[in-house]
């Protein structure tokens, strides 16, 4: 099925009942910046029974305001992306052309959810923010990944020089990591304040690097006979995470649902908004906003997210949305249909 869109550059909202397809058009979106969905692994559930590949294709405008033409094509494990015309190597040549911050039912994750999943939060914001961070963490997992081969095997001799290139990599992707972690630690406050007035006033945001004590060379030096027992590396970037605690104890223990909405609501605009603050414009995507909040925090998270003058996307069962600066899209059994 082929569906097109001339959205508004401001306000987007797509309504329709449960199953209608509105989500999968958000995905459409999350899939051209990542190449990758949010709700499935497996690119063969995005083609469907009676096709081989999938497309997408998108007219996007630069925080210079010079329009591009990005596509990508997914069949298998094989993918294709353009921009201008363009063969690209890396999704990543995507990512950086249609920055693109999704909020979704489970957003709450971000709190409640495993540290991986705080640790893509952290790194799209660095992505984006700190041009550095690519090269540096590719260098680093790239180290990570011949160290590990290295202990699976035994070959302790080798590690030595391993380590060297692991910790100054691990070292400078911490650094970075720390700043950025620090500046949301700073941002978010006044957000939770909004969105959860005095009952989260008390959060507090840290960033832990993946190992405790002294420098990542010492860490890597310390752990050495229990990771080469292990055969993987133990400490380190790659189980950074991002602490979030609500008095002495863990947010994710003692918050309801709903409390983990709201702050990760708070830290997914704090993010957004650092983004937009350096000049990109990251498309917003809000998944179901209305059924995930009360009428007072889905008006305070739309408030913010227009204010970034960044291109907002609403998906729902109901047309709520301003009455100005807008278009209205509903949608049914996939077919897409423009009301305003």
């Amino acid at each position: 099925m082929r569906v097109d869109i001339e959205p508004h550059q401001r306000l987007n909202l797509l309504y329709g009942p449960n199953g209608a397809g509105k989500t999968s058009l958000l995905e459409a979106l999350v899939v051209l910046s990542r190449g990758r969905s949010f709700r499935t692994t497996q690119a063969a559930e995005l083609i469907g029974p009676e096709d081989e590949t999938f497309r997408v294709f998108a007219r996007v405008q630069d925080h210079l305001g010079h329009e591009h033409r990005l596509g990508l094509e997914r069949s298998g494990k094989r993918w294709r992306g353009r921009k201008d015309g363009e063969d690209l190597s890396q999704i990543s040549q995507l990512t950086r052309a249609f920055p693109l911050m999704l909020m979704e039912p489970d957003s709450h994750l971000l709190v409640s959810g495993h540290p991986d999943v705080r640790r893509r939060y952290i790194d799209w914001g660095m992505f984006h923010v700190e041009h550095e961070f690519l090269g540096v963490w590719r260098r680093y997992s790239k180290a990570l990944k011949q160290r590990n081969a290295a202990l699976r095997q035994g070959q302790a001799a080798v590690l030595d020089s391993l380590d060297a290139v692991l910790g100054e990599q691990g070292q400078r992707l911490t650094d970075l990591r720390r700043v950025h972690c620090g500046q949301l630690a700073r941002d978010v406050q006044p957000l939770l304040a909004e969105l959860g007035g005095s009952a989260l006033g008390s959060i507090a945001v840290a960033f832990h690097p993946g190992w405790s004590g002294g420098s990542f060379d010492e860490a890597l030096q310390r752990n050495r006979d229990r990771d080469l027992e292990r055969g993987q590396t133990l400490v380190g970037p790659h189980r950074a995470d991002l602490g979030l605690n609500y008095g002495k104890a863990s947010a994710r223990a003692v918050l309801s649902r709903g409390e983990q909405k709201i702050l990760a609501a708070a830290l997914l605009l704090a993010q957004a908004e650092q983004v937009a603050e350096r000049g990109e414009k990251p498309v917003l995507l809000l998944d179901d906003l209305a059924s995930e909040f009360d009428i007072g925090h889905y008006e305070c998270v739309l408030e913010r997210a227009l204010a970034m003058r960044a291109q907002v996307w609403v998906t729902g069962t109901r047309e709520e949305a301003p009455a100005e600066g807008r278009a209205v899209f509903h949608v049914e059994r996939g077919a897409v249909r423009k009301v305003v």
